[in-house]
């Protein structure tokens, strides 16, 4: 999310636009950032459950910050309580709701998946359902960056669904920078030799990525053909992570910030592997996909937009289903091309484009100030 917030400042700042972050913070004030735009902060307590995130509490402090700021267009970027603020914000704005998050993937399917369908839970969260219904009749467009929560939304009664992909950064992954030497030494991380599988995996280690389930799978598939496992990304899972990593062909590593590192890592390897059925559009596989790398990932959830052959989709939350595919990938999979062909990809400069476009289509609402 950093790298999108980054990007769509400067993207803003080329079309002549300004980009205000609102955030909670340790105390209120604002800086310019030194790629365009502007970043606010309002006084905000932490997270009970997360001490590392601040949450909006104070409603008219966030109303004093919009009136200061006198926004054209305010996005939600949440679909909690901050996002009912903003609609009760007696501005002019025009207003979307931006879909960065799928909490029912994300927690409800995942708790209760096991004991209950997910229409049936889907009546046991009415009252979310019926939250998102009063959001979407007080803005002006819903923002889903993947056509299977977009459509899960419309199917929940929502009526001002807008489906508008993300991308990746532009100039920066390309299946040209597949390095067989950095493969290799993966493959040596993981007690391997180079003709194994190599499987990457990034993202935050939290509970909704379900990376124990795809360390349990790859160690399985081990059992039956030579897969290397190596995971990079942080946060509090992490030691348990490393912990449940038994076997000497899984190493948990810790995130690559270094962008064009990432970017051959990604080339270099021989799939990317991905637990997550609650993503809202996966970042991390759209930069897969430009590397020209084959994706593992569920059958549910933003991830599973950008699985194209040889890749494979498996039955989301089911272990043995990622283990068997993992298997057949491995046993199956194609030869990685010495002369690869750079794939057409969607930039985010494309995505913001279409944003903007959107917003300055939107009508003009007929709101009052106070």
């Amino acid at each position: 999310m950093r790298t999108y917030v980054h990007r769509k400042m400067a993207a803003a700042t080329a079309a002549g636009h300004e980009v205000v972050v609102l955030a909670p913070g340790e105390c209120d004030g604002w800086r310019e950032l030194s790629g365009g735009g502007i970043l606010a902060t309002i006084a905000a307590p932490k997270l009970p459950v997360d001490r590392r995130y601040r949450f909006f509490n104070d409603e008219q402090a966030l109303h004093r910050a919009l009136d200061t700021w006198r926004p054209d267009v305010v996005e939600a970027s949440s679909p909690w309580s901050s996002a009912s603020m903003v609609t009760r914000w007696s501005g002019a704005a025009k207003r979307s709701l931006v879909m960065h998050a799928d909490p029912m993937s994300a927690y409800a399917y995942r708790w209760f998946g096991r004991v209950a369908s997910v229409a049936t839970i889907d009546r046991g969260f009415e009252r979310f359902w019926r939250h998102l219904r009063q959001l979407d009749s007080a803005v002006d467009a819903v923002l889903c960056a993947s056509d299977e929560l977009a459509g899960r939304l419309v199917a929940g009664g929502l009526t001002r669904v807008v489906t508008l992909p993300m991308g990746v950064e532009p100039g920066r992954f390309s299946p040209t920078h597949r390095d067989p030497t950095l493969r290799a030494g993966l493959l040596a991380q993981c007690n391997l030799p180079p003709s194994a599988t190599l499987l990457l995996g990034a993202g935050r280690y939290s509970a909704e990525k379900r990376w124990g389930m795809v360390i349990d799978a790859a160690t399985a598939a081990g059992n039956a053909t030579p897969v290397g496992l190596v995971l990079v990304g942080d946060g509090r899972g992490r030691r348990g992570l490393a912990a449940l990593a038994s076997s000497p062909h899984v190493v948990v590593d810790a995130p690559v910030h270094d962008r064009s590192l990432l970017a051959t890592m990604m080339a270099s390897a021989d799939a990317l592997v991905h637990g997550c059925e609650a993503e809202t559009f996966c970042m991390v596989a759209a930069e897969a996909a430009a590397s020209g790398l084959p994706i593992i990932a569920p059958d549910r959830g933003g991830a599973a937009d950008h699985v194209l052959p040889p890749g494979r989709h498996y039955r989301a939350a089911d272990g043995g289903s990622l283990r068997d595919v993992l298997v057949e990938f491995a046993c199956t999979r194609y030869g990685r091309s010495t002369q690869p062909r750079p794939l057409p990809t969607r930039t985010m400069d494309e995505h913001f484009g279409e944003l903007f476009a959107l917003y300055a289509g939107l009508r003009s609402p007929c709101r009052l100030a106070a």
